[in-house]
């Protein structure tokens, strides 16, 4: 039974990827309208603490704030670290996302993507956050199935389909079918981890310690889970010396960074492969022909696809705006019938 919904407007309708790293919101029947980074920064004064900015503006200061302004990730391999710095970053991001703060405080139905692997605990800290931020109703629906009708997959249909979602804190395995999970896996791993796999190789090998930012440029640059021949593409990379202490520069090649990422990229083909002996006979045969389908911002790695085809002896694909698949899934889920059943009342 549904609840009325006084002051309320299927016009502010929401689904909202609430990632590690981006937060995408898509609003019933105007589709994607943001797109950030999941950072807040706070400022303290007089010891008093206030939002100073969100998303780009609060990225841009990582790494580089004064004492009395924290430039903060609230979310932490693909769940809440911290609920009320979540909290109030969600309701900027609504508020961005509907051109404003309305002064009635608008009612709206919310569907969040949660990890497969999440704890009911960190599934009520997610609608909580939520509520609190203005939602009037919230729904989840789990990443990979989101991901998988965002790619275009037939999830509806008596056919498995399989979909890899490497996020920035989690990596999501999972076999569809019949609008139901077969098999799902979650693993930590993800764009986060290859970043930390890249910083720790530049210290290690170069004595240079480099920021968060850096790793994440090289790893767009230059990254690839398949090693190239020869040294292939380098950049330059600026950090600070750990033998002297003085700010320094020093190049690295493309096969440097293909050996750094191994360990994280080989966690991502275990988990593939552990989902692939777990998988019923008849759903292994319709895989053979669907394929794997990449999504989320891991899938854009350098060679990622051919990695993980070397390894399974499957076709692999890389679904279009790979990014935005989850939010794009849950989007129709809250407004396409046809996907009834897929999301859960929190």
């Amino acid at each position: 039974m549904k609840l009325p919904r006084f002051f309320s407007s299927s016009a502010y309708d929401m689904a909202i990827d609430l990632g590690t790293v981006n937060t995408v919101i898509y609003v019933r029947d105007r589709g994607i309208v943001l797109n950030e980074p999941s950072v807040i920064a706070i400022e303290t004064l007089n010891g008093i603490r206030r939002v100073k900015v969100v998303g780009n503006e609060a990225k841009l200061m990582m790494g580089k704030t004064p004492a009395n302004i924290q430039a903060i990730r609230p979310l932490r391999d693909g769940v809440i670290a911290d609920i009320d710095v979540a909290e109030q970053m969600i309701k900027h991001f609504v508020d961005k996302a509907l051109g404003g703060a309305s002064r009635l405080g608008r009612r709206h139905e919310v569907v969040i993507c949660v990890p497969s692997g999440s704890t009911m605990v960190e599934r009520r800290a997610l609608r909580d956050a939520a509520s609190n931020a203005g939602a009037f109703r919230v729904q989840l629906i789990e990443e990979p199935m989101a991901a998988a009708i965002g790619a275009g997959l037939p999830v509806t249909e008596p056919r498995g389909a399989m979909v890899v979602d490497i996020g920035g804190g989690t990596t999501e395995v999972a076999v569809l079918s019949l609008r139901g999970i077969a098999y799902s896996n979650s693993v930590r791993v993800g764009g986060d981890k290859l970043d930390d796999a890249i910083s720790s190789h530049v210290r290690r090998t170069h004595n240079l310690m480099i920021g968060e930012a850096t790793a994440e440029r090289v790893k767009h640059r230059i990254g690839a889970a398949v090693p190239p021949d020869g040294e292939g593409r380098l950049i330059t990379v600026k950090g600070r010396d750990l033998v002297n202490g003085r700010p320094a520069e020093i190049t690295i090649s493309e096969a440097e960074i293909a050996d750094a990422l191994a360990e994280p990229v080989g966690q991502i083909k275990s988990a593939v492969m552990a989902a692939l002996e777990q998988t019923a006979p008849e759903l292994s045969s319709d895989i053979i022909d669907e394929g794997i389908t990449l999504t989320g911002g891991g899938a854009l790695l350098g060679r990622i696809d051919e990695a993980l085809s070397e390894t399974t002896g499957l076709p692999v694909k890389i679904a279009d705006d790979a990014l935005m698949c989850v939010a794009m899934g849950a989007g129709r889920a809250l407004e396409d019938a046809a996907y009834e059943g897929v999301l859960a009342v929190a």
